[in-house]
């Protein structure tokens, strides 16, 4: 490799919207950019037990954008594997981590006997892991060696999530990691990047455009009044983290306003439980608004009748629960958790609502729920869907193809290569055609496997 050449590999995360995983070589040093789980068939689910295509003894570093599993769920085997260097993230990112890891354990025992595999890490795996761990404030920049500078940048995707910015000799690469959409509710917006010459960035949403703010509190808004007209059960699939937090701060302020009644509104999710509370923890990454209220004295996550349910002998008594009634429950996209007790049984009654509030992934159960399936398989047993489907797509916490096109056009001066990866490939293509067309950058979308050389 000529001396200001450096080398990216994909060795996840194109192609697909999960298993974010990239080599980034600048000659003298090896890092990467996350190592996520690939989610959705149990073909990729199988493909997370395989060994990694590099030595992780060869790795130096490991620079975590956020704590979501399809960018953190590997590094724990990336340790049992033999990394020994150092992880990076923000603080926020590291304790959500620290959570989704012990979670993740007791889900990938059962996943490993249903798949007969071996367990994929254990407990002192995860311990090993987080002795590894150091933390960066945002804007903190430091060296990670061969004269390249790296510092944090926020993303405003979900608590404490970055973009990594490399700077070496002048020159500059960003990995955006995942982009917030904003202006968000409750976190800062998305930093402007300006003067890259080199973008690895993110395609969730690169052929969508999402319903503005005030529409999808709207359609909530009407979604739990239907509920309550009704007598019947809205329930919410909602990621533990962001999406759910998101949720209670919204129907907070609908209570608290008068704009809803206040129906009896449950959290059946231990791992959204304690990222709640983590999300309390890290109160200054909220946005100036959010300060403000909390700063009044508001409990910006807790309203009349809320109940946070602990145990899962009251989750199964949320059935006999009296209607109306709200469950927000995980996983988001039904692939493991509690709400896949709730669908089971509550899928077969038209007085059910089904709300989707973020993306499904292609293979998922929610995305088969979501795409009109009259009958799906849930543990074995055979359901037939007679609950209404809705979906907000406004609530999501990515950027929609035109956030996207404007957060590019910050460096559109300067950019060299713009490598659109993280989104199934129909909507990393549209983003790419869009963004040549629009900006006229060299736009790619990489495929698996693929090596870009970078001038840095």
């Amino acid at each position: 490799m000529q001396k200001n050449q450096s080398k990216l590999t994909f060795v996840g995360g194109a192609g697909t919207v999960t298993g974010a995983n990239f080599l980034f070589e600048t000659g003298k040093k090896r890092v990467l950019i996350d190592c996520g789980m690939l989610q959705g068939f149990t073909q990729r689910m199988n493909e997370n037990y395989e060994d990694f295509p590099y030595n992780p003894s060869t790795i130096d570093a490991v620079f975590v954008t956020h704590a979501h599993a399809d960018h953190i769920g590997r590094i724990p085997k990336l340790v049992r594997d033999g990394f020994r260097g150092t992880i990076y993230s923000t603080s926020a990112t590291r304790d959500l981590a620290e959570v989704m890891f012990a979670d993740a354990v007791r889900i990938l025992r059962d996943e490993a006997k249903k798949l007969g595999v071996p367990q994929m890490y254990e407990v002192q795996d995860i311990e090993q892991t987080l002795t590894l761990w150091q933390t960066r404030n945002y804007h903190e920049s430091f060296d990670m060696g061969d004269d390249v500078a790296v510092r944090f940048l926020d993303a405003g995707h979900i608590l404490g999530a970055a973009m990594v910015e490399f700077t070496r000799r002048g020159r500059k690469f960003v990995a955006s990691g995942d982009l917030g959409n904003s202006p968000a509710p409750l976190l800062r917006d998305t930093e402007p990047v300006v003067g890259a010459h080199y973008l690895l960035m993110e395609s969730v949403y690169g052929d969508r455009v999402h319903e503005n703010r005030e529409d999808r509190v709207s359609l909530l808004r009407d979604a739990i009044m239907d509920t309550h007209k009704n007598t019947g059960t809205l329930l919410i699939p909602s990621f533990a983290m962001q999406r759910t937090q998101l949720l209670l701060y919204e129907i907070n302020k609908m209570v608290e306003q008068g704009s809803v009644p206040a129906i009896p509104v449950y959290l059946d999710s231990p791992l959204a439980s304690k990222v709640t509370d983590i999300y309390r923890k890290h109160t200054n990454l909220f946005n100036d608004n959010v300060q403000k209220e909390i700063a009044a004295g508001d409990d910006i996550f807790e309203f009349p009748r809320f109940t946070i349910v602990r145990d899962a002998k009251e989750s199964h008594s949320l059935l006999r629960a009296p209607s109306p009634k709200v469950i927000i429950s995980a996983s988001g996209m039904s692939v493991g958790g509690r709400i896949i007790m709730h669908e089971k049984r509550l899928l077969t009654d038209k007085n059910t609502t089904i709300l989707f509030v973020g993306y499904q992934g292609v293979g998922t159960l929610g995305r088969r729920i979501q795409d009109g399936a009259q009958n799906v398989t849930i543990e074995k047993k055979k359901v037939r869907v007679r609950a209404r489907r809705q979906t907000i797509r406004g609530f999501s916490a990515h950027k929609d193809r035109e956030g996207l096109i404007d957060f590019v056009e910050n460096s559109s001066e300067t950019l060299e290569g713009v490598f659109v990866a993280m989104g199934e490939p129909k909507s990393s293509l549209f983003l790419v055609q869009r963004l040549r067309d629009f900006l006229s950058v060299p736009a790619s979308a990489p495929e698996r496997g693929d090596i870009e050389i970078l001038n840095f």
